[in-house]
């Protein structure tokens, strides 16, 4: 069931930054307690391949988010020692060191459940144990939620896991969802910030496709 236009799930989960520090967030309290959009990446696991380039890819950006007054958030199922061990290991050997925003340590599962975003591909019953088993490996792909001011997710996206996301097509989103917020007009297809935008009617649309 999708997210966009609902409040993000009202839910506090552990979380770990690179201080070690252990410590409860709630996605939806800190985009409306800061008056902040707050952009929510989830990858399958800590010591893998695509998910250090990733990481260290949003971290790259932080400064640009910032600007967009924009909070980022990582998440996996992995917890929070494992977290920091992957924060203390060197980029060079695969590791996180250097990045610097909070990940969520959600190792029971209970925020990837309710958002939906767990590989379980298939479910078996069986009769002896009177159990489903499942096939999959019970982590996250890679999803992402961009929420607003108020909580409400305005963009949710699902990759399968070996493909790595664009971080800059989430700064474009932010730019076009601020840019609504903003001038109330609406961002046609391949909108950047500084481009055209419309009215949402049909004079409107006649005038930007006449003009482009």
């Amino acid at each position: 069931m999708a997210l966009v236009g609902k409040k993000f799930p009202n839910i506090a989960v552990d979380a770990m930054n690179e201080m070690g520090d252990t410590f409860k967030v709630n996605v939806l309290e800190e985009a409306i307690k800061n008056k902040k959009k707050v952009i929510l990446f989830w990858y399958p696991k800590d010591f893998t391949f695509v998910c250090p380039t990733e990481l260290h890819a949003f971290q790259s950006a932080l400064g640009e988010f910032e600007k967009r007054n924009t909070l980022v958030i990582g998440a996996s199922c992995d917890t929070p020692e494992v977290h920091f061990a992957w924060l203390n290991t060197a980029k060079d050997n695969g590791g996180i060191e250097g990045v610097t925003y909070p990940l969520l340590a959600d190792s029971n599962r209970n925020l990837a459940n309710m958002l939906r975003i767990l590989d379980l591909s298939s479910e078996t019953y069986n009769e002896e144990t009177d159990s489903y088993v499942y096939e999959g490996d019970n982590v996250t792909f890679r999803a992402t939620f961009l929420i607003d001011e108020d909580g409400k997710v305005f963009h949710e996206s699902v990759n399968d896991m070996p493909v790595g996301r664009n971080v800059n097509e989430y700064l474009r989103l932010i730019d076009a969802y601020a840019h609504v917020q903003k001038n109330g007009e609406v961002c046609p297809a391949n909108w950047e910030e500084g481009k055209e935008a419309m009215n949402a009617d049909r004079k409107g649309v006649a005038a930007y496709l006449s003009s482009n």
